[in-house]
Parts: structure tokens; sequence; C-alpha cells
């Protein structure tokens, strides 16, 4: 009986010593473990200032640009310039054929002259006639029948003075000058060719290349934003734009800036736009009229809040991020950005409030809705990450 006993007693304890090794066992388990939660990089939005730069394609030109066409008819005998030449106003660019306007001038000339003399025989005879009356000689018929005689040469002189007037002003047309100052455009009549007031092609383009104008258009909800909803006049509202800047068909940016100048009073139906202008200063005449560009408009915006384009992902045309929430889960939340950006970053105009934290790494592809997350924040991460691959560098 007491055999039984021992061997009990015997067994209880090896029975004990076996749950209290099971037991060690999973305490060093549960210790080596490890937390499966994932590390994900998030930033912690607050209001900033955004600076963006809005383009619009523009056609530029000079601050006038006149077309040159004849006052009358005639073949150009020279063309005394040549395309690209710098003129100034006055300057003669064309000479037309002159022997038929300078033979009108002789004639008219001469029609002057004969005009001239009647009047003079007429006075002669007016002045014979009053003495004659004055004695009673003759009739006041016959003296007021010389009085208008005088008057109707009179007349005819005048006339023949305007037709010797108007043949000069033709025979001067045929002299062609440059209306301004500027630069000679495209020659396609030369020597030889018949020229007319009428003729579809001018036969040459003088432009004012001083001062370029840029044009470019804005649509209805442009200028709505401009003017504040109309809550300020269109004048002042342009008064107020930050001066604007000129990218060139190379890509370059021209070194002045320019000032909005205009923006049409009516919107066209057509395209919903209206015609603006900017003004620039063309330095060294590099600026050409005809040439072609973009209009640089620049937007500072206060207290937005700025979130990278890479935190963003799409559905149904409808922008959402992912926020963490107090139980560290990420939240798929709704947003309304601005509708110009930098290529880099959104600016929300809606959907995020201070402080919040959104998710700026794994979006699309491992991040979902309502997963646990380890947030870290982005730019410390980044620095961590920096340091292990410059550990590892070293190593190698």
């Amino acid at each position: 009986m007491k055999k039984c006993k021992v061997q009990s007693l015997t067994a209880l304890a090896a029975l004990s010593a076996t749950v209290l090794t099971l037991a060690s066992c999973g305490d060093k388990t549960a210790q080596q473990m490890p937390d499966m939660t994932p590390e994900i990089a998030t930033v912690t939005v607050q209001p900033g200032t955004a600076d963006l730069t809005t383009y619009r394609s523009t056609t530029i030109k000079g601050k006038t640009d006149v077309e040159v066409r004849p006052l009358v008819s005639g073949f150009v005998t020279k063309v005394n310039v040549d395309e690209g030449d710098y003129v100034r106003k006055g300057q003669v660019l064309f000479t037309l054929d002159q022997v038929q306007y300078q033979s009108a001038v002789d004639q008219a000339a001469a029609a002057v002259n004969s005009a001239q003399t009647a009047v003079e025989t007429a006075r002669l005879t007016a002045a014979n006639k009053q003495r004659l009356f004055d004695k009673n000689i003759i009739s006041e018929y016959e003296n007021q029948l010389a009085k208008n005689s005088l008057a109707q040469a009179e007349a005819a002189l005048a006339q023949a003075n305007a037709a010797l007037t108007n043949a000069k002003k033709n025979l001067s047309y045929t002299v062609v000058t440059a209306p301004s100052d500027g630069f000679v455009g495209s020659i396609p009549n030369r020597e030889g060719s018949l020229a007319s007031p009428s003729m579809p092609t001018p036969l040459t383009t003088v432009s004012d290349n001083s001062d370029i104008y840029a044009y470019f258009s804005l649509n209805e909800k442009d200028i709505l934003d401009m003017t504040d909803g109309g809550k300020i006049g269109l004048n002042q509202a342009i008064a107020q734009m930050p001066p604007v800047q000129l990218e060139l068909s190379d890509g370059t940016i021209y070194p002045e800036t320019g000032t909005v100048a205009t923006v049409s009073g009516v919107i066209n139906n057509t395209t919903g736009s209206a015609n603006v202008r900017a003004r620039f200063k063309n330095i060294n005449g590099m600026l050409r009229s005809g040439s072609t560009g973009q209009i640089m408009i620049p937007h500072h915006i206060d207290s937005v809040i700025i979130i990278p384009q890479k935190a963003a992902f799409e559905v149904q045309d409808r922008k959402f991020v992912y926020t963490v929430n107090d139980s560290s889960k990420t939240v798929s939340t709704p947003i309304t950005v601005y509708p110009q950006d930098d290529g880099k970053n959104y600016i929300v105009t809606s959907g995020l409030a201070n402080g919040q934290r959104v998710v700026v790494e794994g979006v699309g592809t491992k991040v979902r809705p309502d997963m646990a997350i380890k947030a870290v924040d982005a730019a410390e991460m980044a620095a961590r990450q920096a340091a292990a691959a410059q550990q590892q560098g070293a190593q190698q």
C-alpha cells in the first residue's frame, strides 16, 4: 500500500514538471513572435501657401502691324527695302510708275494757267462794265452779266486748282512710304508687278515691335474667378493681376515680365472665352510678330492644405486619400482639389482638416481601407532609409 502511494507521488511530480516546461516554452514563443503591423509613411496635414502657374497658348503680335497697300494703281518700278529691314516712319519702301501721274499733274497745271487767264480777262471785263454802268452807258443787266462771268471764271480756276492738287497727290502716292517705325515683312510683289489699292495681298507689312502684345484666352470661369464672382470690376481685377511670363516656342523663358493690359468685353459664343492682351518690352527686337508661345500666369494661394499626388487615388472620377483614425486604421476619405497643380502636389480644397494624418506610401498597392498600420512620419522614414542605405554601402 505504501509502494502504490510512492508511485502516485512520482507520477504527479513528472506531470507537474511537464506542465511547467510547456508553460515556459509558451512564454518564450510569445516573446519571440514579431509585431506584424506594417509601418506606413504618413504626413500630418497643415495649412500652408501654394504658388501655381497656369499656361495659356499665345500668339505674339507687334504693337502695330500695318499692311502697306498702294493708294493708286501702277507697276512697281523699284523696291527700296528688303525683308526684315528696320525702317523709320516716312522711309521710302516702293516706287510705282510715275509717268501717267506726272502727265496728269502737267495737264492740271496747264488747266490752272488757262483758268487763271480767264479769270483775269473776266475781271477786266467786269471792271470796264462797272465803269460804263456808273456813267449810265449800259444797263444793270449787262453789268450783272459781266460780274457773273467773273464769278464763273473764278469757280473754274478753283476747280482747276483742286484738280492740280489731286493730281499732285496721286503722283505722291506713287512713292510708298513706311507708315511707322518697324520691321519689314515679306515682299511678295517685286519690280514689274502690278500694284493696286484692291490687291488681295499687301505690298508688305511693317511691324512696330518696340512693344510686343501676347494674345491669349480666358474662359468665363477664369473671368469670374478674377472678379471674385463679379464683386469687383474687371478693370480693377486686371490691375491686380501679377506680372506674367512668356515661354517661347523652344521652351526658354523670355527674360522680361509682362503686364496684362486688356480683356475684351465680349465673350465669344463659339469658344466661350474672351481675348486677353499682355504687353512685353521687346529686348533687342528678339520677338517678332507672328511668333507663338505660352503665357505663364502665376497664382498665389494662402491657407490651403497640400498633399503629394501619390497620396491620392481615383474611384469613378472622384479623388480619395487614406487617413489614419485614432485606432491606427486607414479610412478612405473623399477630397476635392484645386483644378491646377504643379505636377507633384494637389491643393486640397475640401475633405481634410488640420492635423489629420494622410498615408503617402503604398496607396493603390499594399494599403487597403480599414487596415491597421503603424503610422510613421514620412520624413522620419526617409531619413531612416537613407541612413540604412549609407550604412550598408559602408559595409560593402
